[in-house]
């Protein structure tokens, strides 16, 4: 098979198209440039795409992955050539399965291929299953590793040991085992379903014996029971007489209560509605208690009384305490008030005035002065005014302050004080007297409320009292009668409550206790073993135990029906064992034969393993320039390299990321050469299968591929540039 073009609307790619040639195709694109895309697509071309993988933790499905970012369908085509003829396959959507629609049409004539389906084309296309196709000629990015495949085993067993694929030792195995499964394949193999049924049979017999034990042992005890039930019914009937009797006479002693308990009731309630009807309990007790509020309220009314008459002499006396002569019926502020002024007036007295004096003492001064200096007639004249008006206003000053001292001694005496500051004080006294007469008045008016209102209050709860006790009670004339008339009717209540009480449970116990039946209780002459409790004890366990038997015997019966008959039970178990010993030996045969196919498969595989490891060892020579030139490759495809000259083969782990690639790559090289031969060749397929090789090493794989590549289409997807650089150089650098 050859591929010539690929046209891909999958994942990145969008209407993109890949031409390919014959020989080794490097195709060189940059990261997210599609190149792992291309590989994934040209395997779903070939395989197509599983539907039922799911998205799971670190992993998506192939139908979720590739859906193409435009959001367009997933669609395809690929042209190739396939055993001389030019093939053109499509793939597209059907419904919601992409890669569902499959085509396979000859691409000159647009005929169908015969044969080819969405299902076969890849392993028709390839000659390989999928699983062999992706561990040999699909390099996967990262995926040098190769791991064990049933498809890939069996393929590579089968060319290597007969050369025929039909030949296989997977397919003997599966088939060998296959058939001893069915013999003894836990539940389901024949063996365990005739042992299952064997077994089945023997317990049957087993049931079927015991089931006929058990019915002969039930009917024995059965008759035994009976006579016993017939016994103990006797027996009880004797206590029923006894009882009957009882009966009757406790029935007559609750009905005789319940008559007196109704005379005691209708009695009572006579009693207590002799005058008239009362209110209820709770309104009597709320009445009680306004009552025992009156005693209260009667006793803080005395205690108003007492409070008013001392408050009024208490204000008697502050007011006569306030009576002052000098302010008669004045209101205290209005004496305060004339008090200052009288004071202020007092302050006012004015000081005797001085210059006069020294007017008249200057006028006689001038006079002398002028007889002194000679006869000045004008000087004297002065002199003598001027001592005359001194004189006069003189006199004057001492008249004016002779009338205000008098105002004064008369102001003073008025107050009896000594003083200004006298005068204010016994106004101030006057005022503050007035003030307490004040509030012992406001006191005594307060108390006087307060009693009025007590006083109201006594003679309203009284008249209401009154009129409630008189609707029951009229000859309640005051408190003392309330009292008594309540507390009779609330006495009256509690005896009539209690009466009313045993009258219920009298008449509940009538209802409740069975009335004596006639005819039910003739006397028997059977003495009876034990007490009534334990005779129906006794009864009871007979009966049921009557039952159990009765059901026992019946399911016996019924199982014994349902068994069938012991002879053709026996038939088959002779049957039985004839089968399955004819089984187990053909399972020992099989067995048998499994453990001679594994030497015969051991004696295979030591023809598989050298040749493969010696196919691998010449490939990883060429990749390594000879440094390794042996590849060791365990059952488990775990592969081991050895150096040239080396002793101990390494593990993959053990070497550089670059040469276990490399030691993988030829692995996978020598498998694709024994697992998928000449002939009609699968390309091979390799994405960045060099990323970790040096630029040497790299030149000696493209060396080893380019030779590869005149038998097999190499398609190599890289994104560096060296792989074309080296290619067009023609030699290692």
């Amino acid at each position: 098979m050859r591929l010539k073009k690929l046209q891909a609307s999958f994942g990145v790619l969008e209407h993109q198209t890949l031409v390919l040639e014959d020989g080794l195709n490097i195709i060189q694109s940059s990261n997210e440039g599609g190149k792992s895309t291309w590989s994934a697509f040209l395997r779903a071309m070939l395989y197509g795409i599983n539907t039922k993988e799911r998205d799971r933790q670190g992993y998506i499905a192939e139908k979720n992955r590739y859906q193409p970012w435009s959001g367009a369908a997933m669609e395809g085509t690929a042209e190739l050539v396939w055993q001389g003829r030019e093939i053109t396959l499509r793939r597209g959507p059907k419904g919601s399965a992409p890669f569902g629609r499959f085509e396979a049409v000859y691409t000159d004539t647009g005929e169908p291929v015969p044969g080819l389906t969405g299902e076969n084309c890849g392993e028709t296309l390839t000659g390989a299953p999928r699983d062999v196709f992706e561990r040999s000629a699909f390099v996967g990015q990262g995926r040098a590793a190769i791991d064990s495949s049933p498809a890939l085993e069996s393929r590579v067993s089968a060319l290597v040991s007969s050369g025929e694929e039909d030949v296989s030792f997977s397919q003997v195995e599966r088939r060998l085992r296959d058939w001893r499964n069915r013999r003894q394949h836990n539940r389901t193999g024949l063996i365990p379903k005739l042992e299952e049924e064997l077994s089945a049979l023997e317990e049957t017999l087993a049931r079927q014996s015991k089931a006929h034990r058990l019915a002969e042992e039930a009917r024995r005890e059965q008759v035994r029971l009976q006579a016993e039930q017939h016994r103990l019914e006797a027996e009880r009937d004797a206590y029923l007489h006894q009882a009957q009797e009882e009966r009757r006479r406790r029935y007559a002693a609750a009905v005789k209560a319940r008559q007196e308990a109704q005379e005691q009731v209708e009695r009572l309630r006579g009693e207590l509605d002799r005058y008239g009807t009362p209110p209820d309990r709770e309104t009597l007790r709320r009445a009680q208690e306004e009552l025992n509020y009156l005693n209260t309220v009667n006793a803080n009314r005395r205690l108003a009384q007492r409070q008013a008459e001392e408050e009024a002499q208490a204000a008697e006396k502050a007011r006569a305490a306030a009576a002052d002569p000098l302010f008669p019926e004045t209101d205290p502020e209005e004496a305060v008030r004339q008090a200052r002024q009288d004071a202020e007036e007092l302050r006012r007295l004015p000081a005797p005035a001085l210059w006069p004096l020294g007017l008249a003492a200057a006028g006689v001064l001038l006079a002398v002065l002028a007889g002194l200096l000679g006869p000045l007639r004008p000087l004297m004249l002065v002199g003598a005014v001027l001592s005359v008006a001194g004189l006069v206003y003189l006199v004057r000053n001492f008249m004016q302050r002779k009338r205000t001292q008098d105002r004064c001694a008369r102001l003073l005496e008025r107050y009896g004080a000594e003083s200004a500051d006298g005068i204010l004080e016994r106004a101030d006294r006057y005022r503050q007297h007035c003030a307490l007469a004040d509030q012992a008045e406001r006191r005594r008016d307060a108390a006087q409320t307060a009693l009025a209102e007590l006083t109201a209050q006594q003679e309203d709860i009284k008249t209401r009292l009154l009129a409630l006790v008189r609707t029951f009670a009229p000859a309640a004339a005051d408190t003392f009668g309330v009292s008594a008339a309540i507390s009779r009717a609330l006495g009256l209540m509690e005896k009539l409550s209690t009466a009313q009480v045993q009258l219920e449970g009298a008449v509940q116990l009538v209802e409740n206790l069975p009335r004596p039946v006639e005819g039910l209780d003739a006397a028997t002459d059977v003495a009876p073993r034990f007490d009534p409790v334990e005779t129906a004890a006794r009864l009871d366990a007979v009966g049921g135990e009557l039952q159990r038997l009765g059901s026992a015997l019946a399911t016996a019966q019924g199982e014994l029906n349902s068994l069938g008959s012991p002879d053709a039970l026996r038939l088959r178990r002779e049957a039985l064992l004839e089968e399955l010993t004819r089984r187990r030996e053909e399972y020992e045969a099989l067995t048998a034969a499994l453990e001679a196919l594994e030497e015969a498969r051991s004696s295979l595989q030591a023809r598989f393993s050298p040749a493969l490891n010696r196919k691998a060892g010449e490939i990883l020579s060429a990749l390594t320039g000879g440094k390794y030139d042996k590849v060791t490759l365990t059952r488990q495809f775990e592969a081991l390299a050895q150096e040239a000259g080396g002793l101990t083969p390494r593990r993959a782990l053990t070497l550089s990321q670059g040469t276990a690639d490399q030691l993988y790559l030829a692995v996978r090289l020598a498998v694709c050469a024994l697992a998928l031969p000449g002939g009609e060749t699968v390309p091979l397929v390799l994405d960045d299968a060099l990323a970790n090789f040096d630029d040497a090493r790299c030149a000696l794989a493209l060396e080893y591929l380019a030779q590869l590549s005149k038998e097999r289409q190499v398609l190599l997807f890289t994104c560096h540039s060296r792989e074309a650089a080296l290619r067009r150089a023609g030699s290692p650098v």
